[in-house]
């Protein structure tokens, strides 16, 4: 699937629902639960989450790749887990701020 910022997508087997803030270029194979995301104007297949992906989303929480490269904005949380490729989308991690010292 082709990306791009702003783009909004929806799980197919949960209620999860995100946004992409940034992407790289090319096609790329993003699931949540196991399912394929689908645009959230689409029709969702449906189905169950795959037990292997059951850690779940959390809104307003950013999630990214090992790279860095792909980052989505979970707007609706859910049952299932983020994955690009198989391999499984992390919290982003907030930067420290510097002393006021």
């Amino acid at each position: 699937m082709e990306l791009k910022a702003g783009s909004r997508l929806k799980s197919g087997v949960c209620d999860t629902q995100v946004m992409v803030i940034a992407t790289p270029d090319g096609d790329l194979e993003l699931t949540c639960g196991g399912a394929p995301l689908v645009d959230v104007t689409a029709d969702a297949p449906g189905g169950d989450v795959a037990a292997d992906h059951k850690n779940g989303t959390q809104i307003g929480k950013r999630y990214v790749n090992e790279a860095g490269d792909l980052e989505l904005l979970c707007t609706k949380p859910g049952e299932g887990s983020l994955a690009v490729a198989g391999a499984a989308l992390t919290l982003k991690e907030a930067k420290a701020l510097p002393s006021s010292d």
